[in-house]
């Protein structure tokens, strides 16, 4: 079996890419996006711009009365579903573009399947909702609602809706071909359609649950008792990201779809990690 490329940069040990990964080749990061729009929304609520328990009707053309709040669909306790209705297997999200969410926008009230905040169940079309609500608030694209919000006050660049198409890095089928990704750029992209640079998203990792630059981590982050996690994973890519209170923290990214392998294996990288952050210089 061919080894997976893989990218391991954590607390005091240098970071490492293996077997033809690469630390500054954008990679797709799943749902770690749903961090990224967590800590939106929570700039946008510090910034006055709006209000984090806002009902959705305030933003979005849904019938009015449906409860959800944007605080409900940042923390999966909306009442929607995992998935947008109608998925196909072969590239799932590619038909999923903002026509297809305004048409499921009107109908919203339909889609749930319990109360807002009686249950949380984790939702890909949550955040979708989400970051066009955002969006539609701040009245800017989404990339552009990030850097201005997220990323420039963190000085980190190397994170991209449609990044330069020769700098990203793909998985590889059978006899080596290069496979195409999943079409994530549509209303899907919230919630999980970003690129970045395994290196720009471990600072990411550091300054937001380590050094906390903007504050107390979004509530898009998971939580495992003291431990703040993030995982994601597309058709070909896997990624997992931890902090501890002590101020250990991994992110590891693998050229595979296989997410629980890249869980376990983040988790391990945590237990054994030690306080402090990784060294300057990479290999």
């Amino acid at each position: 079996m061919r080894p997976v490329p893989t990218c391991i940069i954590g607390s005091g040990q240098a970071p490492q890419a293996l077997h033809g990964h690469a630390l500054d080749a954008y990679v797709q990061i799943g749902s770690l996006s749903k961090t990224l729009t967590g800590t939106a929304l929570a700039r946008l609520a510090a910034k006055g711009v709006l209000q984090a328990d806002a009902p959705v009707e305030r933003f979005l053309p849904v019938p009015p009365g449906t409860g959800i709040t944007l605080e409900h669909l940042a923390q999966h306790t909306s009442g929607l579903p995992r998935l947008p209705p109608r998925l196909k297997r072969h590239d799932p999200y590619a038909a999923f573009d903002d026509d297809a969410l305004q048409a499921l926008l009107r109908r919203l009230d339909t889609l749930t399947t319990t109360a807002p905040g009686r249950a949380e169940e984790y939702s890909n079309l949550g955040y979708a909702v989400l970051g066009a609500a955002l969006t539609a608030a701040a009245g800017m694209p989404y990339q552009d609602l990030l850097d201005h919000y997220v990323l420039a006050p963190l000085g980190i660049t190397e994170v991209a809706v449609a990044p330069p198409p020769d700098r990203r890095l793909h998985g590889r089928g059978l006899f080596g071909r290069r496979r195409r990704p999943w079409t994530m750029s549509g209303a899907v992209l919230p919630a999980g359609g970003l690129w970045a640079t395994p290196r720009a998203t471990a600072d990411l990792v550091n300054a937001l649950l380590v050094e906390r630059k903007l504050g107390e981590p979004a509530l898009s982050w998971q939580r495992a008792g003291t431990l703040l996690w993030h995982n994601g994973a597309t058709r070909d890519a896997s990624a997992f990201a931890g902090a501890t209170p002590d101020g250990r923290w991994v992110l590891i990214h693998r050229l595979t779809g296989r997410a629980d392998r890249t869980d376990e294996l983040g988790i391990e990288l945590l237990r054994r990690a030690t306080p402090g952050a990784p060294p300057a210089d990479g290999p």
